[in-house]
């Protein structure tokens, strides 16, 4: 017989629901207030806040640190822009998007702002997507001018790539451009740097501020629109959420056609006041050790893979200035953390976004690392779940707030900008998040594998590897399956992978069979991105053309 309640009981639980929902309406009058703050503290440009932050610290603080060492002052920054942005006039219109083809520079910072002093729009160009995606982003953007510097098409080893555009577009140099700056030129820029509100033409906060394109890990690149608000909202988002000393430096060698070396990298640093540290390629895994001692940088900016190899390869006390490593765009191993940890005593913060966010959602803070997620949604951000068939938990996130992009550019050209249906974007992850606010993300949607009717994380299945082989790297695509519907390829570094190794593991720590791919393939690199994503694209082609090799082998044989 079931107890029956006292009337003692019935007045503590509803005391205590009355309790739950009290705290429930002060965590959503809070949501309201910071979604408030962040967005009144947004309502601005990248170059007013540039300017504040220069008023703020002082004419001599120093802004960016060269890799070889030399300083340029907040002074010689905002001189630079209102330089370039003189001689930009001579052949760019107010409103015109301008493509840029930069590497991470003191340089190319520079040009940025310098199209802001005017109105201009800068379209980030990733030079390592190829002719043919650059040339679809030229037409999107509807793009005439491309900005871009000799020493880096020389060094980058990109004349072909420059000849090709220049068919369609003008190039111009910025090396040409600063050996033609003019009296007037020079005179606006000393005027610009002391008078600034004189001096340049204001836009607005919701006006373009940067055309970015989304690095096409899974299919066609898309053009996004962020306002000058969303990229401001989030770096006040940002600063909101990880307080940083005064004595940090910022190293950031991912590149500005990304958003996240973009805003992140370069301008969280710049507007927040903290030196920044720019070098031109992650690519160059022996040097950066060295000029992150160098330059006693405490904070790089990185993505896992980048991140694992300049642990690898960074000599004894290389890195050793480091407090903390930002990683984002793919997900953070555990040995990579424990690397970081082991051999440099630093720790690693992952992070979570999209092109379309500006990008950062979410990102763990120091002091407060949940293993298994990247730490709660920055303020502001508004998330909502909606369920994926074939999932018992989480759900598909879409977000909202200040830093959700203006929209895509359509791809017919016309320059119209396509707004997210109601402010939501479709992140098109799977995520879950728990009583306190972490998020963990499961997947891509389109990251799943469907096998006998249940959904399958490719990310569990490169999980898995990575602890059977933590020194390599590994990748999980599908493939169809006539009795399956579909089946999980891995793809490895490793040299010499076997399915049996997944299988024992998988077996021993109670993983679904059903999550140990069908075929466990070797290759010598996991092609990669320029953003340092993989690129499941080509990786997709790869396993196609391995296991038609093999096939063809097998029916010789036989």
């Amino acid at each position: 017989m079931a107890a029956r309640k006292t009337p003692e009981k019935d007045l503590t639980e509803a005391a205590e629901r009355a309790e739950e929902a009290a705290a429930e309406e002060r965590r959503v009058a809070q949501a309201r207030k910071t979604r408030r703050q962040i967005w009144s503290r947004s309502r601005s440009t990248v170059l007013a806040k540039v300017l504040e932050a220069k008023a703020r610290l002082g004419d001599e603080h120093v802004a960016i640190i060269e890799p070889e060492g030399r300083e340029i002052t907040y002074k010689d920054l905002v001189r630079g822009a209102f330089a370039l942005g003189g001689a930009f006039k001579r052949f760019t219109k107010r409103g015109e998007n301008v493509g840029i083809m930069l590497p991470t520079s003191a340089g190319g910072i520079i040009a940025l702002l310098g199209l802001y002093v005017d109105g201009r729009v800068p379209a980030m160009l990733n030079f390592t997507a190829g002719e043919k995606a650059l040339l679809s982003a030229i037409e999107t953007a509807k793009i005439r001018t491309v900005l871009t510097s000799r020493k880096f098409i020389e060094v980058g080893g990109l004349e072909g790539l420059a000849d090709a555009l220049s068919a369609h577009v003008e190039i111009r140099y910025l090396e040409d451009i600063k050996d033609g700056l003019s009296g007037r030129n020079k005179l606006r820029a000393a005027l610009g740097e002391k008078f600034p509100a004189l001096m340049r033409r204001p836009l607005g906060p919701d006006t373009p501020a940067v055309i970015l394109f989304t690095s096409g890990t899974e299919g066609a690149p898309k053009g996004v629109v962020l306002s000058h608000q969303n990229i401001v909202a989030n770096v006040e988002q940002v600063r909101g959420h990880v307080d940083l000393e005064d004595t940090d430096i910022v190293f950031n060698p991912l590149p500005i056609f990304h958003s996240y070396g973009l805003t992140a990298g370069c301008f969280f640093p710049l507007i927040d006041g903290r030196p920044l540290v720019p070098y031109p390629s992650p690519l160059h895994v022996k040097l950066i050790p060295e000029v992150i001692k160098k330059t006693g940088a405490t904070i790089i900016f990185a993505t896992d893979t980048f991140l694992h190899r300049y642990l690898r390869s960074g000599k004894e006390g290389s890195l050793s200035s480091l407090r903390y490593a930002v990683c984002g765009a793919e997900k953070v191993r555990d040995e990579t953390r424990n690397l970081a940890r082991r051999l440099f005593g630093f720790s690693v913060l992952e992070g979570y976004g999209a092109t379309e966010c500006s990008p950062v959602l979410a990102v763990n803070q120091p002091g407060d690392i949940r293993p298994g997620t990247v730490g709660k949604l920055l303020p502001g951000v508004e998330p909502r779940l909606e369920a994926v068939e074939g999932l018992a938990s989480g759900g598909r996130l879409f977000v909202r707030g200040p830093n959700v992009m203006a929209g895509y550019l359509d791809p017919d050209g016309s320059g119209r900008i396509n707004p997210p249906e109601g402010g939501w974007h479709d992140t098109g992850d799977v995520v879950s998040i728990d009583g306190g606010g972490y998020v963990a993300i499961k997947g891509r949607v389109k990251r799943f594998a469907k096998i006998s009717g249940e959904m399958i994380s490719l990310a569990v299945v490169e999980n898995c590897a990575s602890v059977v082989w933590p020194e390599s790297v590994h990748a999980a695509v599908t493939l169809p399956d006539e009795k399956k519907g579909e089946q999980i390829v891995l793809l490895t570094e490793e040299p010499n992978p076997s399915r049996e190794a997944l299988l024992d593991w998988a077996q021993s720590h109670g993983v679904p069979e059903l999550s140990v791919p069908k075929r466990v393939l070797h290759v010598d690199d996991i092609p990669l991105l320029g953003t340092g994503k993989v690129d499941y694209v080509r990786l997709n082609q790869e396993a196609e053309r391995l296991i038609a090799e093999a096939e063809a082998e097998k029916a010789a044989a036989e």
